[in-house]
């Protein structure tokens, strides 16, 4: 009987994209490590993010009593005094230096890293995340991302291009770029490129990348060039995801948010215009202080004006040391039933969309258990026999609990 591999180390992601893209990297940097090491790569965008890295510490020490435990992330920074008191971490890793090998394995194992591949994911997988971003330079009135993450820092296009060529060369089939303001990339880069610029290079520079995804983007900051690479270019998909948090043009001025309601409806209303199979999703927020039954009403109704089928809805959360926690709050029952009626709103608004999908065709890449997405991010059940990391057009014949089903055209 053979014995069990000898466990090396395991990393736990909570939160956004640019967390995932960065995990990767640590987890090719562990593999390196001379003692079992696990690492939470926390979230601190809500106090329930805070309470689940705090839940993940715990549940890693039960399983993993012998190894090393080190918590990275937003929570490591903005809650550092919290979680440095537990019991079961061992030490903290701040988020600026996640990515430094020594913070790891200590200086002695840093030159066995120094050049670990930036996409060393296994090759399974389907969907590599690229960070090309990090930090922000915004102000929003509800946010504590700034104080973990710092300014906002672009890769260059050069490294962006390796990285994700990287990425192909090892079987990923499908490209999301991600940051903690991805729309901000370039500003502070010589000639002060936009995103579309890097989205340029980089389907230029890969000419065998089939499919590139955004994550969140900021309407307000989108180039004429990204936005006519939206609207035409097949390789760029027919889904974006925006950060439009609020639908109430008072409450996005209490937010310090850059667009108006008319402006997220707007540029939904041209891009539609010009790709019609476009696919919306948004981040929403219930609750904000102050927020009125009539603004949570143009909360709800900016669901349809915009199409939104994507949709990620936060009940507003006060974070320390924001300018939001010092205004007057809105009941907690209250947003938590705002919430709901806001996850209901984008339920019936995704599954009329769903809906209208059947009958047509798609092309849908398989991922796991039986599942794939479509260009268009709808999620499509295979047919038997396809092979994950597979691409195939398949005919939508129904809809079944949030699932389109595909057969083979």
């Amino acid at each position: 009987m053979t014995a069990p591999a000898p466990f090396a180390g395991e990393v736990v992601t909570l939160g956004c994209r640019l967390n995932m893209a960065e995990s990767e990297r640590i987890s090719a940097m562990l593999a390196a490590s001379p003692q079992p090491t696990v690492v939470v790569n926390s979230c601190a965008v809500t106090q329930e993010a805070v309470r689940q890295t705090r839940r993940a510490i715990r549940r890693l020490r039960r399983s993993h009593p012998d190894a090393r435990l080190l918590v990275t992330g937003c929570a490591a920074d903005i809650e550092r005094e919290q979680l440095s008191a537990m019991p079961e971490v061992d030490a903290l890793v701040a988020n600026a230096a996640k990515l430094e090998p020594r913070e790891w394995l200590g200086d002695a194992a840093t030159a066995a890293t120094a050049h670990v591949p930036a996409a060393a994911a296994p090759r399974a997988r389907t969907r590599a995340f690229v960070a090309v971003q990090n930090g922000c330079d915004h102000s929003c009135t509800f946010c504590v991302i700034p104080q973990g993450r710092g300014a906002s820092r672009s890769l260059p296009i050069r490294d962006v291009t390796r990285i994700v060529a990287e990425h192909l060369d090892q079987g990923a089939p499908e490209i999301v770029l991600t940051g903690v303001d991805v729309t901000s990339w370039g500003h502070d880069l010589p000639g002060a490129p936009a995103l579309g610029t890097l989205v340029r290079a980089i389907l230029d520079a890969c000419p065998s990348l089939a499919r590139l995804r955004l994550s969140s983007i900021d309407g307000a900051e989108i180039d004429p060039l990204l936005e006519d690479m939206a609207a035409h270019e097949p390789r760029l998909m027919p889904h974006l995801h925006l950060s439009l948090q609020s639908g109430d043009d008072m409450i996005l001025k209490r937010m310090k948010r850059r667009h108006s309601r008319a402006d997220a409806i707007r540029l939904v209303e041209r891009l539609k215009a010009r790709r019609p199979d476009i696919a919306v999703g948004a981040d929403l927020i219930a609750g904000f202080p102050t927020e009125t039954d009539d603004m949570h009403a143009n909360n709800l109704s900016i669901v349809s004006a915009c199409d939104i089928v994507h949709g990620h809805v936060f009940p507003f959360s006060p974070r320390p040391g924001t300018p939001a926690a010092r205004m007057p709050q809105v009941d907690p029952a209250r947003v938590k039933a705002r919430a709901a009626e806001l996850r209901e709103a984008v339920a019936a608004q995704r599954g009329q969309w769903l809906d209208r999908l059947v009958g047509s065709e798609q092309a849908v890449l398989a991922e796991r258990d039986g599942t794939g997405h479509a260009e268009n991010f709808a999620p499509v059940r295979l047919p038997a026999g396809m092979a994950q990391g597979e691409t195939a057009r398949l005919r939508i014949t129904a809809r079944s609990e949030g699932l389109l089903i595909g057969e083979a055209a």
